[in-house]
């Protein structure tokens, strides 16, 4: 495994435990605070800093169904980043978020959370 694909799945990591924090605190409470944004917004970074990195390093060029999958999800996690962004809560306060957006992060932190797995799974039957 190169380098870059190696520092590209521990950053990865990283940005899923920064979602995984974000997501739990938004869905227990349905609210947007601001550690649920940085939360949110340090996993966007992390990943498309990841992805990056994952490209540099892979063998098989940025275009593969893993990374279609990947590009995919990080998309949906971007925009539900902006979305969530939308409700900033003002001087501080905590902002109820509707239940159709509550909806849509779900939806898009399991198809994140697919990915990510997905991953994990092939480059584990890649070395086997």
């Amino acid at each position: 495994m190169k380098i870059y694909s190696m520092i590209g799945s521990m950053v990865v990591t990283l940005a899923l435990i920064s979602y995984s924090i974000g997501f739990f605190k938004e869905q227990r409470r349905r609210q947007i605070t601001p550690d649920v944004l940085l939360y949110f917004t340090i996993g966007v970074i992390l990943d498309i800093s990841a992805t990056i990195l994952m490209i540099l390093g892979s063998t098989k060029g940025g275009l593969t169904f893993h990374g279609l999958i990947g590009y995919s999800s990080l998309l949906g996690m971007t925009i539900d980043t902006i979305l969530l962004w939308r409700y900033k809560p003002q001087n501080g306060s905590v902002q109820t978020v509707s239940k159709t957006l509550n909806i849509y992060t779900r939806c898009v932190y399991i198809w994140w959370v697919a990915a990510f797995i997905t991953g994990a799974l092939l480059v584990m039957l890649r070395h086997h």
